[in-house]
């Protein structure tokens, strides 16, 4: 087969170890920055151009695009998808996932645990909003934010109550969550391929910081998750329509509650966690689907 891996950065991690899979297991693998794609619209002749010539002959693609590009990137995906390409990960799940609100609101349809979470239209009544989240401490997040970034804890409700203001001030879109003090800033990545949890880890946030992300200086672990968790991690994704995800939970006392569904998860922190080739695996999803 011939396999397309739409990334920016052909020596990231993820990206290499795909190409690495792909190309043991026999197939032809070849790294395209998604952003300089030219698609080419015409009836019933989809096409994509890149670097002077016309992708042809592609059986499949794997997108990794990046949160600031997702518009873009999610372009070029429909257009494999017109060109009858199958994805790893589909165009409107793709866009799903990027929304932290819709995600939110389909994982709560369909019965999947979430912190309280409250958002509104820059309101004014900041008072109101932090009692309705169970009060000081709360977190809130930029609806545009990854990795991290652009998420607080405001450990009072004056605190938090200046946050908001600051950023309703600016109109800049947030969501205001409860705080969970008995993850004790850990969080569970549970790795997703085909309806099957592939691999799990526990990450730990460093000493003082609430925040789990690897990319914070936080450690990573594997962790065998319990029946609820596993389940959760499962209904989460599906309900995101994601053939490949990183569904992010917390470990609470009413049980897991998902955080987020990362449609482009990171492969080096759940593999050196896990010791399972993750990679393999997804190229094994996609020729099961080619």
């Amino acid at each position: 087969m011939k396999i397309v891996i739409l990334s920016r950065q052909p020596a990231l991690y993820s990206t290499k170890r795909l190409v690495e899979a792909g190309q043991q297991l026999g197939h032809e693998i070849q790294v395209v920055d998604h952003l300089k794609c030219n698609i080419e619209i015409e009836k019933k002749k989809p096409k994509v151009y890149y670097k002077g010539a016309y992708l042809e002959n592609v059986d499949a693609i794997i997108p990794r695009i990046g949160a600031s590009v997702t518009f873009y990137g999610t372009a070029v995906v429909r257009q494999f998808e017109m060109m009858k390409v199958f994805s790893a990960v589909e165009s409107q799940a793709l866009v799903r996932s990027r929304d932290k609100l819709r995600s939110l609101q389909l994982l709560a349809r369909a019965g999947v645990g979430l912190p309280k979470t409250i958002f509104t239209n820059f309101s004014k009544n900041v008072d109101h909003v932090i009692e309705a989240v169970g009060g000081a401490p709360v977190v809130l997040k930029l609806l545009e934010g990854t990795q991290g970034l652009g998420v607080i804890l405001a450990d009072t409700n004056n605190a938090a109550g200046s946050v908001m203001e600051a950023f309703n001030g600016l109109e800049a879109r947030i969501i205001v969550q409860e705080f969970i003090k008995e993850a004790g800033g850990a969080d569970i990545r549970a790795f997703v391929v085909d309806g099957v949890v592939v691999g799990a880890m526990k990450r730990q946030g460093k000493e003082g910081e609430f925040r789990s992300n690897l990319h914070r200086g936080g450690s990573a672990n594997i962790i065998e998750l319990s029946e609820e968790e596993e389940n959760t991690a499962l209904i989460a994704a599906k309900a995101m329509g994601l053939g490949v995800a990183g569904v992010d939970m917390l470990q609470s006392d009413k049980g897991p509650l998902v955080l987020e569904v990362n449609s482009s998860p990171g492969l080096e922190g759940i593999e050196k966690a896990t010791g399972t080739d993750i990679a393999r695996k997804i190229i094994r999803y996609v020729e099961r689907n080619v």
